[in-house]
């Protein structure tokens, strides 16, 4: 347990020292005033937080103060991390048991670290006794299917890939009646990366969840947006636009560790109700870890 506390807070170190220093640091002896809640007002919003989810942050802050009686910023840091960890959906990872495959779409923007979280993603369920099958549905990068290619020979997981240029939807069938046929687990459906601003992308990617869903009806069953906690507030933009277009299911933060935005994070379950999945916190396999509001509150204060 004290191993994975300390991974959140070396995977949060850069978020905790750029954005939340100034909050760590903010708590002491000192009195609170109208201008206490100014200046923590300022600081949640430049930790990528978002102005409404800081604004019934400190609305709650506010009403705990009159009922507990408390008159130090030393006693409101106990009271801001239960705030933060409210703001939290506590996910609970999909029982996936009922389906014979159960098939899992990975989207996000292209750089966002996608094809190697899908490895991730693969190697996670394949250690818990399930029998894994990749879909390297991504046809216009080359580069992104030698590498699903490269992860599934290291990892032993089968990979089926398409032409250069293939149609995508084609991939995505063959790769589910081939996990209906050969009876897997999962079949994880790799995308090509796509710009949240490109329409016909967007609409491939409503062809390709068409096409699963013609494969086997039902399915996809989970849809995950993997974001890149770099970009901070643009991810949310991002988040948005995937939602509008497939239904989104839960997101996976990437790039926890080189971030200083991990704040974002309150944003995104705020404006958009999805649950955080998984989290990226540093370059190893068992740096992927499934998302915890307490370690990651935690993590962020210190």
């Amino acid at each position: 347990m004290a191993d994975l506390i300390n991974k959140w807070k070396l995977g949060l170190e850069r978020t905790r020292k750029v954005a939340f220093g100034r909050i760590a640091n903010f708590f002491g002896a000192t009195e609170i005033t109208i201008d206490t809640w100014d200046e923590l007002e300022s600081m949640l919003i430049q930790a990528d937080i978002g102005i409404d989810t800081t604004s019934t942050i400190i609305s709650e802050l506010i009403k705990k103060v009159d009922i507990e009686g408390i008159t130090t910023t030393e006693d409101l840091r106990k009271y801001l991390a239960i705030e933060l960890q409210s703001k939290l959906i506590v996910p609970e990872i999909p029982d996936f048991s009922p389906h014979k495959p159960a098939v899992i779409l990975v989207v996000g923007v292209n750089g966002s670290g996608k094809t190697t979280t899908l490895a991730k993603l693969g190697k996670k369920f394949k250690d818990q006794g399930n029998k894994v099958l990749f879909a390297a549905a991504d046809t216009f990068r080359a580069a992104a299917v030698e590498q699903l290619e490269v992860w599934g020979e290291r990892l032993d997981i089968p990979v089926i890939s398409g032409q250069p240029n293939a149609d995508p939807g084609s991939v995505a069938y063959d790769s589910v009646q081939a996990g209906i046929s050969k009876q897997y687990d999962l079949v994880f459906v790799d995308t090509a990366g796509r710009l949240h601003t490109r329409f016909n992308l967007m609409e491939e990617l409503k062809k390709i969840n068409r096409v699963i869903d013609k494969a086997l009806p039902g399915a996809p069953h989970a849809t995950w947006l993997v974001l890149d906690a770099t970009t901070g507030q643009n991810a949310l933009m991002q988040a948005r636009a995937f939602k509008d277009a497939v239904n989104i299911s839960g997101v996976i933060l990437t790039k926890l560790d080189s971030s200083a935005k991990g704040g974002m994070a309150f944003a995104i379950q705020k404006e958009l109700n999805l649950p955080i999945l998984f989290a990226g916190l540093g370059e190893k396999p068992e740096d992927f870890q499934e998302f915890s509001p307490g370690a990651f509150v935690d993590g962020l204060l210190n």
